[in-house]
């Protein structure tokens, strides 16, 4: 079939076989000109494996570290005339790429916060891998049924205490409008912490721990934002900025369950990047068309793979010891938050309308990332020539 991008505002309805395909091995290869990560990570799980920071973790243990990788996600399979997920797609090229260059590579597909895909993985790893080295937790999902209660809970993104109004844009047409989104209520809080917070994290190590399957030395971790005072209201010190705190307040309660294996858990605060969970922020979609605007004229800009490649051979293996902030975390948005680039963004901000945003920030290359996301867009692939749309993962039998 012939693909073509459909897309419902802030969701790509469909994803490109040969495109996502492209746009993972552009990934390897920058991985790959980098060179090997010295004392990197040799047995990998990557829980949220398939899209953004999560893929680009799994490419760049593989084929920086030459590390065996076991990815769990929740992604749908193509069916005939209709195209699986980029997540999917992204999953089945990587493992393609990992198993020609002769390195371990299986993938789990299911609910990772379920007891069930918990004990699928480590069934997994004692049968072909005995402990893993790294585990990297990664997971963005909009909702949550508790392993152990059976209660399903909903994460919402609102700001606490007042109704937050600020610009936003539609990306596809480039409108800056006004919009408001009014202040959480009831239960939103705890159940946003609940999909988004660090209980999940904490009991895969409980369950690994248990089970033997973590080596002496076994590092973890798992992804945060911070962001500037342009979004804080709706994102750090809104319902997601709780959920966020509650993962960096984990980190002490994995660490004493790892203290015996002398391991250690970090959050990693990433950059501000065009993916499927930040496309649906309001407000964050034009902060991120500034800020890629001011970055790349600065010659500092990052996508998804630079961060990670960044994070596994500057921080988590830095061999002089992994640098921290004060509050303890691995920071990989210090070019984001560099003063400068936050002094000409917010001037910028100020200044942005419909009628001079194409001049003035990066809309164009914010829109083309986000089709990029789903393998449009992508050089090289020819988006007119028919497509296989059933493709496998490998390791994942039909």
């Amino acid at each position: 079939m012939i693909i073509k991008p459909r897309t419902r505002g802030f969701i790509c309805l469909t994803s490109h076989p040969e495109g996502t395909a492209q746009n993972i091995k552009n990934q390897i290869e920058y991985v790959k000109s980098k060179g090997a990560v010295e004392n990197g990570p040799k047995k990998v799980l990557v829980i949220g494996a398939s899209t953004g920071f999560g893929i680009a973790s799994r490419i760049s243990a593989a084929f920086g570290s030459n590390a065996a990788t076991i990815g769990v996600f929740f992604e749908k399979p193509a069916a005939e005339g209709k195209p699986g997920t980029a997540g999917w797609y992204n999953s089945a090229a990587f493992e393609k790429e990992a198993h020609a260059a002769g390195l371990y590579a299986k993938s789990i597909n299911g609910d990772a916060f379920s007891d069930e895909i918990k004990q699928q993985t480590i069934d997994l790893i004692k049968q072909d891998l005995g402990q893993v080295d790294l585990i990297v937790y990664s997971l963005a999902s909009p909702r949550r049924t508790h392993p152990k209660t059976g209660v399903a809970y909903a994460s919402v993104l609102k700001p606490i205490g007042d109704v937050f109004s600020n610009k936003t844009v539609d990306f596809h047409t480039g409108k800056v409008t006004e919009v408001s989104i009014n202040p959480a209520e009831g239960d939103d809080i705890a159940n946003t912490v609940a999909v988004m917070g660090g209980e999940d994290w904490k009991f895969w190590i409980e369950d690994m721990k248990a089970a033997g399957v973590l080596a002496e030395g076994v590092k973890t971790v798992a992804y945060s934002y911070i962001g500037p005072k342009l979004t804080e209201a709706i994102y750090r010190n809104g319902t997601i900025g709780q959920a966020k705190n509650d993962i960096e307040a984990t980190v002490p309660v994995i660490n004493e369950l790892l203290s015996d294996l002398n391991g250690v858990s970090y959050v990693s605060v990433n950059k501000a990047l065009v993916t499927q969970s930040s496309s649906a922020i309001p407000v964050v979609p034009l902060y991120i068309s500034l800020l890629f605007k001011v970055m790349k004229e600065k010659n500092i800009h990052e996508g998804t793979i630079e961060q990670m490649q960044r994070l596994f051979a500057e921080r988590l293996y830095n061999p002089a010891g992994v640098p921290l902030d004060e509050a303890g975390r691995i920071r990989v948005d210090d070019l984001e938050m560099r003063e400068d680039v936050q002094e000409a963004v917010a001037k910028l901000w100020a200044e942005a309308t419909s009628e001079n945003l194409a001049e003035i920030s990066d809309i164009e290359g914010y829109r083309r990332d986000f089709f990029q996301l789903f393998g449009f867009e992508m050089d090289g692939v020819d988006y007119e020539a028919e497509s296989d749309e059933m493709v496998g993962v490998e390791s994942i039998k039909a």
